[in-house]
């Protein structure tokens, strides 16, 4: 059972691993991601315009997404040390976007 976990918690991890490093590798992959939600946007792909609450939105995938993630992933005991790492980049980049994200 234990496993189980831990593997859905690394799959869940891989798809979101640039919200849990160094902040310039989050701005990165974050703006490539908007970028693809705009141009999808302006070409008539999707109703939302991603301009509006990216802001907001990011806050909360930090606060309900990630950072429980993070801490999952530190409790399991599966990345030793680099847990610890994990969970401080997600803090830090959930700290850095709410002052310089908007």
């Amino acid at each position: 059972r234990k496993a189980t976990i831990v593997i859905e918690h690394l799959i869940q991890a891989s798809d979101v691993a640039h919200t849990m490093q160094h902040w310039h590798v989050y701005r990165k992959w974050n703006e490539r991601f908007f970028r693809e939600c705009y141009a999808a946007y302006k070409a008539g792909r999707s109703e939302s315009n991603p301009v509006e609450g990216w802001y907001k939105g990011e806050l909360g995938f930090f606060d309900f997404y990630i950072i429980p993630l993070a801490k999952k992933l530190k409790d399991c005991g599966v990345f030793g040390k680099s847990s610890d790492e994990y969970l401080t980049y997600a803090t830090v980049n959930r700290r850095e976007w709410e002052m310089r994200g908007e």
